[in-house]
């Protein structure tokens, strides 16, 4: 009974979700295309900008030259640089508070996935200020567009710049948690290989599977469209093409720039047909342990698949002759678990451990809890997992 409730859940919500109002960003991309946003700024007659990032990307002078272009054309930056790795309530209430005394038109959000899951929710809080975060957690709860949203993404990875969604930690309950509606896709969305190029190795290993695991868990979920299917193989051919390329030399701008086009290709797809138990999973270790969420993903990712087994063997057959590691003629199975043991490849070339040490057992019972009430109803996952699926795959990548 509780497998048809789930999927009667998800049917109602992929037939919903083509009546909601999908927007794509305009999107400005390649080689220093972060100069065309200054001019776009100006076109739009916006004066008073917010800038949320973080102290990393600030340190580094990633922004200088933006900053400066800013500043030539008399708009003004009010910088909020304390975004952390998965964000927390604080720091969504602390850039609130400067962008309200400061009279902000626009928000641009630079840098990874955190700094535009921040601004996003930021949004969220403009739009309910009354209203506490954990309460717009879900689908739809804010439903009114606030400020302009600007996104410039400094990782190849999240697809944040495409999505609906942004995820929020509390510390003080070791909770994560997304809030989603579409008045949360950027406005605009810029898409610069320069700005990664000084990316380190780790970091774009994990953001590069980050990217991976979207368009896998799309693919192979109920809620695909033609649509979705399209952009999730264009993503995961570019991904397996060019991120061990970009991970080996940074400085390859054209493999940089079809990482960050595989990203948004996933986060398109994703923010469409959603994720799946990957996710559920990662979320919790994230909260948990504030493990980085594309490190999750990456070592989850070959454990779900191959327990779900023969249910996603076709689909994992059809991504294996993709990415050219099997023939036409081959067995089913064999494709599908090739496909699964390249990703293992993958992971071991770029350094990316097999399991998770971290795992405390007392940590367990609420972890499961959590990835379950997480992924159920909504995820339109191959398998609806139960807490003991959960079990299984906890243990197992425990090592």
């Amino acid at each position: 009974m509780y497998q048809l409730y789930c999927r009667t859940y998800q049917m109602v919500l992929r037939s919903v979700s083509k009546f909601l109002p999908w927007r794509e960003p305009r999107v400005f991309s390649g080689y220093n295309s972060i100069n065309q946003l200054a001019p776009f700024l100006i076109e739009h007659k916006m004066e008073r900008v917010f800038v949320i990032t973080d102290q990393e990307i600030l340190k580094v002078g990633l922004m200088d030259r933006f900053l400066q272009q800013l500043e030539t054309n008399n708009i003004a930056a009010f910088i909020y640089d304390g975004t952390v790795p998965n964000p927390t309530i604080t720091n969504i209430e602390e850039a609130y508070t400067m962008y309200k005394e400061n009279h902000c038109e626009a928000i641009v959000a630079f840098g990874g996935g955190s700094p535009i899951d921040c601004a996003k929710a930021v949004l969220a809080k403009l739009a309910k200020p009354n209203l506490p975060l954990a309460n717009m957690r879900g689908l739809m709860k804010i439903r009114k567009k606030t400020s302009f949203l600007i996104a410039v993404p400094t990782t190849a990875g999240t697809g944040s710049e495409a999505t609906l969604a942004a995820v929020i930690s509390d510390p003080d309950s070791k909770e994560k948690y997304p809030i989603m509606d579409p008045v949360l896709i950027p406005d605009v969305a810029v898409l610069d290989p320069v700005l990664t190029k000084n990316l380190p190795p780790h970091l774009t290993a994990t953001t590069g599977m980050d990217a991976l695991t979207h368009a896998i868990e799309v693919y192979i979920g109920k809620s695909t469209t033609a649509e979705t299917r399209e952009a999730s193989k264009k993503a995961i051919k570019l991904i397996f093409e060019n991120l061990y390329l970009a991970y080996q030399d940074g400085s390859n701008l054209e493999a940089r720039k079809n990482m960050l086009d595989a990203s948004y290709l996933a986060g398109f797809a994703f923010t469409r047909s959603y994720v799946g138990n990957v996710h559920a999973i990662a979320h919790t270790l994230s909260a948990f342990y504030n493990t980085p969420h594309g490190l999750s993903n990456a070592i989850i990712l070959p454990y779900v698949l191959q327990y779900y087994g023969e249910i996603v063997y076709e689909q994992l057959a059809e991504l294996s002759e993709l990415i050219q590691v099997s023939e036409h003629t081959d067995p089913i199975d064999e494709k599908a678990n090739r496909f699964i043991e390249e990703i293992k490849r993958l992971n071991h070339r770029m350094h990316i451990p097999d399991h998770f040490s971290e795992i405390k057992t007392e940590d367990l019972p609420q972890m499961i809890a959590r990835a379950h009430r997480e992924a159920n109803p909504l995820y339109p996952v191959p398998k609806t997992f139960t807490k003991k699926d959960f079990e299984q795959l906890y243990k197992a990548i425990s090592g």
